[in-house]
């Protein structure tokens, strides 16, 4: 190699830098204020679904003496939706909100507890029938996992999804709601024609 060529060689166009870090910086900025719309577009579009069932009436409260407890449940509530209608979920007066949950069956009703979240009561006139189902408000389980109590408010008919810590205890809400709300000829399952 000659003195010249090796002159050449230092003369030559170094590369590029390994990190551009306004480029970076420009990016993570920008996918970051595309993450805050996307936020932003969910949560005016569940205001807007309040507001459109802001004609449900407020939910009833448990009675002070509900009677001696049926049954007791600790486990998980999935939500609330028009019934036969499993995607249509209602966020008004926090319906929509997922918690765990702990559920007492009266001759009252009932009644559901949510910590962190609005408990409500389900009078037993206007529970209609129980089922096992697979999917509530978005959220699929096996088949059979999810309890769903059909219940009338105001004009309204309601599913509200629920899922035992044991779901062994399922089939006994079933015949015990039904058996209160007189459906027990109701089926135990349903096959999701509209899933």
């Amino acid at each position: 190699m000659t003195y010249a060529s090796l002159i050449n060689l230092a003369a030559q166009e170094k590369s590029a830098e390994v990190t551009n870090w306004g480029g970076r910086i420009g990016w993570v900025v920008g996918l970051l204020l595309f993450v805050a719309l996307v936020y932003w577009l969910m949560r005016q579009g569940w205001q807007w679904r309040g507001r459109l069932q802001a004609d449900l009436p407020d939910l009833p409260t448990a009675p002070e003496t509900p009677g001696e407890a049926k049954l007791e449940l600790s486990g998980r509530y999935h939500g609330s939706t028009t019934a036969g209608q499993w995607l249509d979920r209602i966020v008004a007066h926090g319906l929509g909100v997922r918690s765990k949950a702990e559920l007492t069956l009266t001759d009252a009703g009932l009644d559901v507890v949510r910590p962190g979240a609005n408990d409500f009561f389900v009078p037993a006139a206007q529970l209609r029938h129980a089922r096992l189902d697979k999917g509530i408000a978005g959220k699929v389980l096996t088949e059979g996992g999810l309890l769903v109590v059909t219940w009338s408010h105001g004009d309204k008919l309601i599913d509200s999804g629920f899922r035992s810590d044991r779901a062994e205890q399922h089939p006994a809400w079933v015949a015990a709601i039904n058996s209160m709300t007189e459906t027990s000829a109701q089926p135990t399952t349903t096959e999701g024609a509209a899933r």
